[in-house]
């Protein structure tokens, strides 16, 4: 599994990431196809089509950032970040100490985004 300075130098996996891509949005898309239609940016087709974006999981401590390569068949985590302290009281002060996986957004996406040359 990458870490963020193996991720920087993998240019051919970076750039394949949907900064767009959100759990929810993935889930849909390729958990439940028949939905796919219903907004209109993305069709799955096949087995085949794949995405890969950044959540942030808050399952252990402390909240870590996971990229994920999803497709019909399931989900495979190719990198584990750790953030920065001052990123993750941000986060937490944001989303409070819930459970669950989030998209990466706002302080969380900028950062990474500038630490992988994105930005």
């Amino acid at each position: 599994m990458e870490n963020i300075e193996s991720l920087k130098r993998n240019t051919e996996l970076l750039n394949t990431i949907d900064w767009e891509m959100t759990p929810e949005e993935a889930v849909r898309l390729y958990l439940e196809w028949g939905n796919n239609w219903a907004r209109g940016n993305y069709v799955i087709r096949s087995k085949n089509d794949e995405t890969c974006y950044f959540s942030v999981s808050t399952w252990k401590e402390p909240p870590t950032i996971y990229l994920i390569r999803r497709n019909s068949d399931g989900a495979k985590e190719l990198a584990h970040i750790k953030m920065p302290e001052r990123i993750r009281k941000a986060f937490i002060k944001e989303h409070g100490e819930l459970k669950g996986v989030y998209a990466v957004e706002g302080i969380v996406k900028t950062w990474l985004q500038k630490e992988l040359g994105a930005a």
